[in-house]
């Protein structure tokens, strides 16, 4: 099926290449901001006072990334449409004493982020990245992106209830990666890292790493109308977000047309962990940026209340497709389907934010789009998972829809979608981004 839209095969080939290059949240808000940069964006410090010229900014803060575009007549009660995502996955990462090991082999010291599913953690290829932070205060980003860490699994012959009752695994004692044989020494890995990085020693005095699988992303199945990948919960929208913000963005600035709207990015950082921090949905990043461009533009409180009153967010995070091997576990009447386009999340208890009104402002971007959607709702007899969707709506209170693409695997090291649904959902979101 053919869809009259901006993006085809070729957004999910640029994805690919965005999963690859962002193997942590800072990583991917670097890779976003260079890509708003092309576009004729500019960083702004929060730091800084801030005008009100028209054009397209953004900050950042972190793992987190603010951007938004300002179109020619837009007044300072002119209400935004955002999309809302999340930088961070489950993952491993590094604790502040990392040297460790036992019987000969040098081990790094981990801790479970959110709610990976360990086993699939397991006899990976990892590598190692994440942020340093330097004795003169400022922070660099490395990523070791070769075969360095190893979690390895016990052998059946030492274990055989694995075949009758399952896999069992400790987190504090069996997810330590080795990384190579003798004894271990204090400092050992932040040298490491100080001569991968090209620094002297004693140089990094602070650190946020975290191990990721070096298996690139790739197109599967006989028909290639899958796709594999890292990370996809949920840097699958913010690549999309960002897409369809630079697509919008600048066809408003070629054309000189007024935009309804102030379209924006809106990706954060810790939402698997519930978004409670600076650079979480939960924190006041995103409320600070909208209220500044309002007061920026001349605004008074009165025009951030009309702006906001009028103010619509989409919540783009990835969902469950219908599992081949467990359907029981789906809702009998939604059954989300890979390529089936991007699924309309709905939870009466507001797990999810979506209601009817929600429903028809995505129903109507869609068919702009020309684009097909579906929806999701949870098996009665199981717990719903969340978004930073319910909180976007509570803490600032502007309408929010949560939606996204149905996967498999979801927060495996390495999960699955249809190889059409990323550029069906960024059509979708220039759709709504245009109003």
């Amino acid at each position: 099926m053919s869809y009259p839209a901006r993006f085809d095969r070729g957004h999910t080939d640029d994805l690919m290449t965005f999963l690859a290059a962002s193997p942590t949240p800072y990583h991917a808000v670097a890779n976003s901001a260079e890509r708003l940069e092309k576009a004729g964006f500019r960083q702004v410090a929060e730091t800084d006072a801030w005008d009100g010229t028209s054009g397209g900014k953004f900050v950042l803060r972190g793992g987190a990334i603010v951007a938004w575009y300002v179109p020619e007549g837009a007044g300072p009660h002119t209400p935004y449409r955002i999309v809302g995502a999340h930088t961070d996955s489950p993952n491993l990462r590094v604790k502040p004493q990392p040297d460790t090991g036992a019987h000969g082999w040098r081990q790094v010291a981990v801790e479970i982020y959110g709610g990976p599913l360990l086993n699939s953690w397991l006899d990976r290829d990892l590598g190692l990245a994440g942020r340093l932070a330097l004795r003169d205060g400022s922070t660099r980003l490395i990523d070791i992106d070769r075969p360095l860490l190893r979690v390895p699994q016990l052998a059946v012959h030492l274990d055989r209830s694995v075949s009758t009752e399952g896999l069992k695994l400790d987190k504090q004692r069996h997810l330590q990666p080795v990384w190579g044989l003798g004894d271990a020494h204090e400092g050992d890995l932040i040298a490491f890292l100080e001569e991968e990085a090209g620094l002297q020693p004693g140089e990094i005095t602070g650190w946020d790493l975290m191990t990721h699988s070096v298996e690139p992303p790739a197109y599967l199945g006989r028909d290639k109308d899958l796709l594999a990948g890292p990370r996809m919960d949920n840097l699958l929208s913010v690549h999309a977000g960002t897409a369809a913000l630079v697509a919008v963005a600048t066809a408003a600035g070629t054309a000189g047309s007024e935009l309804p709207y102030i379209p924006v990015l809106a990706a954060f950082d810790h939402e698997e962990n519930g978004s409670q921090s600076d650079t979480g949905a939960d924190g006041p990043l995103l409320g600070g940026v909208l209220e500044r461009s309002v007061f920026a533009r001349g605004g008074t409180y009165e025009d951030r209340a009309r702006s906001f009153a009028g103010t619509v967010c989409l919540s783009s995070d990835t969902g469950h497709a219908v599992h081949p091997n467990y359907a029981e576990r789906h809702d009998p009447t939604h059954h989300p389907r890979a390529n089936g386009g991007p699924i309309l999340k709905v939870n009466v208890n507001n797990r999810y934010a979506t209601d009817g009104a929600g429903r028809a402002v995505f129903t109507a971007a869609c068919e702009k789009a020309g684009v097909p959607f579906q929806s999701f709702v949870s098996n009665n007899s199981m717990p719903c998972g969340t978004t930073i969707g319910p909180i976007t709506a509570a803490r600032h209170g502007i309408k929010t829809i949560d939606i996204g693409v149905a996967i498999l695997s979801m927060h495996s090291v390495r999960e699955l979608c249809g190889a059409d649904d990323p550029f069906l959902l960024a059509n979708a979101l220039v759709a709504f981004l245009e109003g």
